[in-house]
């Protein structure tokens, strides 16, 4: 059997209203075991040929790689934005209760 390999996916909400929309089904339908709104995000991008200077949340989900791309759809799906930020990062290393928790409150990839 594989290793269960989780990641953190970073994905980026203009407000608490769609941040909710997003987050909420992550997590009811299994594809992530917790996300965390983090508010106050200030975001300075480039989008069309001009510089963005804009008051964002950010979503910090815990999934499995495996789940990497139903997580993309569903935030697609969902997401006010046209390209919302859907961006993933290993986690390298959590204790074994937790990354026990994290495999079990997510579904088979």
């Amino acid at each position: 059997m594989p290793p269960m390999e989780p990641i953190v996916v970073l994905i980026t909400a203009p407000d608490a209203k769609t941040a909710r929309k997003v987050a909420t089904p992550l997590v009811e339908e299994g594809l992530a075991a917790c996300v965390n709104v983090v508010p106050g995000l200030r975001s300075i991008y480039r989008w069309e040929g001009a510089i963005q200077n804009e008051v964002e949340l950010m979503l910090v989900a815990k999934t499995r790689s495996a789940l990497f791309e139903d997580v993309g759809e569903c935030v697609r799906r969902l997401h006010s934005y046209e390209n919302p930020e859907v961006i993933a990062v290993p986690i390298v290393a959590g204790t074994a209760p937790y990354l026990g928790w994290l495999r079990d409150s997510t579904t088979q990839g």
